[in-house]
């Protein structure tokens, strides 16, 4: 199969969907591994890197796209590359179709196969290509809230780790999945007093065994979190319901009970987010303010730490990348279930039913394209 890994040219999206050391172990399996000059640039892999193991670098995103049967990314297609994408190309990369409709019409219209990263799921219900960018995410959740706590940067003036004789900061942590998780870890090991909210109870005990003393459970709810909500300093939002829009837990009303200079980071911003006054930033305008509470909504905040993100991406969607590589799509899907809940949109068909319910949108069985 012919791969391609086109530069990412969404708004300070410095990954690369593909390593060196993943170009390599395709090439050896007998694909071509095309990459558009200068892609891996940003994430510390240069051109001769990839030269060194055998792939070929194409100049322009429109070669890349052109000589494909799959293109790996790392972001959704943004609009520019629309027109790019082929009938029957396969498309390998995070899409999030529900939070935005017209992604999710333009690649019904462009009748490529679409397989999302954040919906192959295993057995257990895990999410194997979402979750190396979710701990990334929980991890900088953290570290970003932090940052914008300080006063400069319109916060409190609050340091989460508090010193000796003054109280640490006080952090919710909406969603105890694996961004949740990583979230509190991080808080927690800067001295943070850290409240988790989750309406699962067996993961909640689970957070509260492995968790330190500082991080508490409470279970999830309007009435739970309203009380919360006037003693917080930083609040993350990290609630995911795969391939679907994520509930609205914070709402504009409850900006009232917060101190001025909170700091919300709404993780699941990529996903319509769980926060209601949050809409997607850059990383080049991260932050806006609304009735004093700072906003923090970073749709592609790995992308901030490239190198470490690349790698990690890497090693989880490779061996899936192999699968579609050695077998093509149809059949890798058929002989995998993980692979098949991938599977979005079909050659203008929704095959996802959560996609297809957020925009009204017909729904057809994925067996239509499998059988």
């Amino acid at each position: 199969m012919i791969i391609g890994v086109p530069i990412e040219i969404k708004n300070n999206e410095n990954r690369v969907s593909l390593t060196p050391g993943g170009a390599l172990e395709l090439i050896k399996q007998g694909h071509e591994v095309y990459v558009q000059e200068n892609a891996g640039l940003n994430s510390g892999f240069t051109n001769e890197t990839y030269e060194e193991v055998g792939a070929k670098i194409l100049p322009s995103i429109e070669a890349v796209y052109d000589k494909a049967e799959m293109i790996m990314k790392v972001k959704e297609p943004i609009e520019p590359e629309y027109d790019l994408i082929k009938e029957g190309q396969l498309v390998f990369t995070y899409f999030h179709f529900a939070s935005y409709e017209p992604l999710t019409e333009a690649m019904i219209k462009s009748k490529a196969v679409c397989l999302a990263y954040e919906t192959v799921e295993k057995t257990d219900r895990s999410l194997p290509l979402l979750t190396p960018m979710s701990e990334v995410a929980g991890r900088m959740a953290t570290q970003q809230g932090a940052k914008y706590l300080e006063k400069p940067i319109m916060g409190k003036g609050v340091l989460l780790g508090g010193v000796p004789g003054v109280s640490p900061g006080q952090v919710m942590v909406l969603g105890g999945g694996i961004v949740g998780t990583h979230a509190a870890k991080m808080a927690a090991g800067l001295g943070a007093q850290v409240t988790i909210l989750d309406v699962n109870m067996d993961r909640m005990r689970y957070l509260n065994d492995v968790m330190p003393a500082n991080v508490i459970t409470r279970y999830s709810n309007e009435v739970n979190i309203r009380e919360l909500l006037p003693r917080m300093d930083l609040i993350i939002g990290a609630v995911l319901i795969p391939g679907a829009k994520a509930p609205k837990l914070i709402t504009r009303d409850m900006l009232k009970d917060m101190q001025p200079g909170t700091v919300l980071v709404d993780v699941a911003v990529d996903q319509g987010g769980c926060i209601e006054t949050c809409n997607p930033t850059t990383h080049e305008n991260p932050t806006f303010i609304i009735d004093d509470i700072v906003h923090y909504c970073v749709a592609n905040m790995p992308g901030a730490v490239p190198y470490t993100s690349t790698i990690a991406l890497t090693n989880a969607t490779l061996p899936y990348a192999l699968q579609l590589a050695n077998k093509g799509w149809k059949r890798a899907c058929k002989e995998n279930k993980e692979l098949e809940k991938g599977l979005n949109i079909i050659k203008g068909d929704v095959v996802y039913e959560a996609v297809a319910e957020t925009f009204d949108l017909p729904f057809v069985s994925v067996d239509k394209h499998l059988n």
